[in-house]
């Protein structure tokens, strides 16, 4: 990886993380993940957020400051934004190195310093507001983010460069290569950086959509001409279409959401398929577009992004010991924590000797805040008349989500 200038004096440091490992221990990279850092060089000398010791990026770091004839000794302040580890794991290496640099985060931020790096003497609580010369002309402000997507989030300006460096916020999952700016990627690849995206949102952030909200209303009148977050695409030349798709993001949570269908699907014997196969003929004649999920053979990291833009759930599953399908309990108790709420939805399923996933259910209904059309249960497979209700339980339920 090469450093790419931002302007004279802020650089852009940025390590790509290829692996097998779960993103916060949950969440499938199959594309990997950018960890970007920045450098803003005044006569002082200010690195904003860091990195963990994942996949080189420490050595990617110090060779790209190495490449602007800068060391790790020559850094006057260390800025973190948020202290999760992916982009703090790597502190107290710094700090063994580098015996000058003052870490700069908010009060919340400090107290974890302390706690996750037993880090005391060299820690600063910034004040929201906050602004630190560098010399050169060159000053970062600091405004306090929370729960974008931890208590103690902020976000740096660069005034002078019109940057905003964001941290998670306007973050996306996928590695960028050498070309890391909005203006050098191809539309196809912004179509799947845009999917990464909604992935990262509703994987990480949907359950602070309000406090997202807020912070864009919160820096709205700043000249914003550089979004620079710590993880994805920087946006030089467009910045204000990411802050479109999170506004979008945020407002999946109440609507209006996508005229679609999230479907999600687990049999154990292919009962409840053959009884999913009836309903999608119903939505197929509505016209409405669907998404469709296995299982527990997909990942509910991608389960979740579809679910979370898609006015309509239809959740397909069997009986099993009495209860739910034990992945799709799973699936639901996840949508309860990232708030996959007031969805228009539809339950089918199979059972063997006697039904029960429905009152299971119909509990989960009640946290969730959907609304759902009246379940279809039927033992063993479907005969003709089930396949028929259940093609017309298809077409209700996408007439439904085209009447939003």
């Amino acid at each position: 990886m090469k450093v790419h200038p931002i302007n004279d004096h802020i650089f852009a440091l940025h390590a790509d993380i290829r692996s097998d490992d779960l993103f916060e221990g949950i969440w499938p990279i199959p594309y990997g993940v950018s960890l970007n850092c920045y450098l803003v060089r005044g006569e002082k000398i200010a690195l904003i957020d860091l990195v963990r010791d994942w996949v080189g990026a420490p050595t990617e770091l110090k060779n790209q400051l190495s490449s602007l004839g800068v060391s790790l000794e020559d850094v006057d302040y260390i800025i973190l934004n948020h202290l999760e580890p992916d982009h703090t794991g790597w502190l107290r290496e710094f700090l063994s190195i580098n015996k000058k640099a003052i870490v700069l985060t908010t009060a919340k931020g400090a107290e974890l310093v302390k706690n996750f790096y037993f880090e005391r003497d060299r820690v600063r609580a910034i004040k929201e507001g906050e602004i630190l010369d560098l010399g050169m002309g060159q000053s970062l402000q600091f405004f306090e983010t929370p729960n974008v997507h931890w208590p103690e989030t902020m976000m740096t300006w660069a005034k002078e460069g019109g940057v905003l460096f964001s941290c998670d916020g306007f973050g996306s999952y996928g590695a960028l290569g050498d070309r890391i700016f909005d203006d050098e990627i191809s539309e196809d690849e912004h179509e799947f950086f845009e999917a990464e995206s909604l992935r990262y949102y509703a994987n990480i952030v949907a359950s602070f959509g309000i406090f997202v909200k807020r912070a864009i209303e919160k820096l709205s009148s700043l000249p914003i001409r550089v979004i620079a977050p710590s993880h994805g695409i920087i946006w030089r030349t467009n910045p204000n279409e990411i802050i479109r798709r999170y506004l979008r993001y945020v407002n999946y949570s109440e609507g209006p959401r996508e005229k679609e269908i999230a479907i999600i699907w687990g049999s154990m014997y292919g009962n409840t398929e053959l009884g999913l196969k009836h309903v999608i003929e119903g939505i197929e004649e509505e016209k409405v577009p669907y998404s469709i999920h296995r299982v527990p053979n997909e990942n509910v990291s991608f389960i979740l992004a579809d679910a979370y833009k898609s006015e309509g759930i239809l959740i397909a599953m069997p009986t099993y010991e009495y209860k739910m399908f034990p992945p799709m309990a799973y699936i639901l108790d996840i949508f309860e924590r990232k708030h996959i709420y007031k969805r228009k939805s539809l339950r089918i399923g199979s059972y063997g000797w006697v039904g029960g996933a429905k009152k299971e259910f119909e509990a989960k209904l009640e946290s969730l805040k959907w609304s759902c059309i009246e379940a279809v249960e039927w033992p063993g497979a479907p005969d003709e008349a089930t396949g028929e209700l259940l093609k017309e339980k298809g077409r209700e339920l996408a007439r439904w989500v085209k009447a939003n």
